[in-house]
């Protein structure tokens, strides 16, 4: 079983290095529940998202990590908005 003081550590190193690189902007909240570690946020673009992953994965490796992680859809609308 993992130390819970090492998976706050870990926790932690990963907030760091999330802030000093672009990512840091993306207000991502991560939380150790229990015996996993929920990763949740929006992210402007699909490369964000699969660049995030790789560093939780990379961080967090032999953790239950669960990720819930929805791009934003920037599209402009291809319609305009009823308004009642």
């Amino acid at each position: 079983m993992n130390d819970p003081a090492n998976v706050e550590y870990r926790i932690a190193h990963l907030k760091e290095r999330l802030a000093a690189e672009e990512l840091g902007e993306l207000g991502i909240r991560i939380e150790h529940r229990g015996s996993s570690v929920n990763v949740v946020g929006t992210v402007p673009t699909s490369h964000c998202r699969e660049e995030l992953l790789r560093t939780v994965n990379d961080q967090l490796a032999g953790l239950t990590v669960h990720c819930d992680i929805v791009v934003a859809d920037a599209a402009a609308p291809d319609h305009p908005e009823e308004v009642a």
